[in-house]
């Protein structure tokens, strides 16, 4: 029996799902989708988890995408798999109803349908190696896996448009320069730099940060009074939590932790 195509992995309070096909930069199919979604289910519901990380095996890709050698019989690969339409064929890129942080930790080609999976995640690190591309774009296959709505979110509307339309390949540095990704750690240390976040991000008091998430993502589609309406709503849960009270013992006490910092980037070392 052969491994796994995805593996989930418990660190702490942190989901690991690791795409587990290098043999095919990491592509998805059916069954992978499936084990895909079944993990961030899993993310979910799960009270014992607080931060999901998102990567690919090896060293070549995080995800290339759908696997194409499939696409002449899309309908059997992809339909058959329950929940296909309303979950997404990548697997969950249509799953909206996952209030906790979530991040992609990408290393090489982060391309097609891959990119809408990391796009799907809350922010991006990306070792120095990484591309990212609509490479699809080449064979007519569209982006139905979020990626016209979640990337001109993410780096605006020109920047989205430019990749879209022209299929290019950029990497680390323009994807930076983009708002694409967020951090550009040294080859190689991609997961490792996603996982020490993820670990620093459970030790915050989740009430307010998922509050805030909740707040930022939901409020992209209001007025602004609207919004702001929303973030008082969201927040008289965060200012009964007992967390925060602990929290604001600790500040007065001066058990103060320190700050999350981002790295060097590594043509700046």
């Amino acid at each position: 029996m052969g491994q796994p195509k995805v593996i989930s992995e418990q660190r702490g309070r942190v989901l690991l799902v690791t795409i587990n096909r290098p043999e095919v930069r990491n592509c998805v199919d059916g069954e992978t989708a499936q084990l895909l979604y079944d993990a961030v289910e899993r993310f979910r519901t799960d009270a014992g988890l607080d931060v999901l990380v998102l990567t690919g095996a090896g060293d070549e890709a995080f995800c290339a995408g759908f696997d194409l050698k499939y696409a002449h019989d899309t309908d059997v690969h992809i339909a058959r798999r329950a929940g296909a339409d309303r979950y997404g064929p990548m697997g969950f890129t249509r799953v909206t109803d996952v209030h906790k942080p979530t991040i992609a930790a990408i290393n090489g080609y982060c391309v097609a349908g891959g990119l809408e999976l990391a796009c799907w995640c809350d922010f991006r690190i990306c070792d120095e190696a990484a591309q990212f591309g609509v490479l699809n774009r080449r064979w007519g296959v569209p982006l139905v896996d979020g990626g016209t709505q979640r990337l001109p979110r993410i780096v605006g509307l020109g920047n989205a448009l430019y990749l879209i339309e022209t299929g290019a390949l950029i990497d680390a540095r323009q994807a930076l320069r983009m708002g694409l990704v967020q951090e550009v750690v040294p080859r190689g240390q991609a997961l490792e730099r996603a996982l020490a976040v993820a670990q620093h991000m459970t030790t915050y008091p989740q009430t307010s940060l998922r509050n805030d998430r909740l707040a930022t993502l939901w409020g992209l589609a209001m007025p602004l009074p609207d919004g702001l309406a929303l973030e008082a709503h969201l927040h008289r849960e965060s200012l009964r939590a007992e967390e925060m009270q602990e929290g604001l013992r600790n500040y007065v006490e001066r058990r103060r932790p320190e700050p999350l910092r981002p790295p060097p980037l590594p043509w700046e070392e």
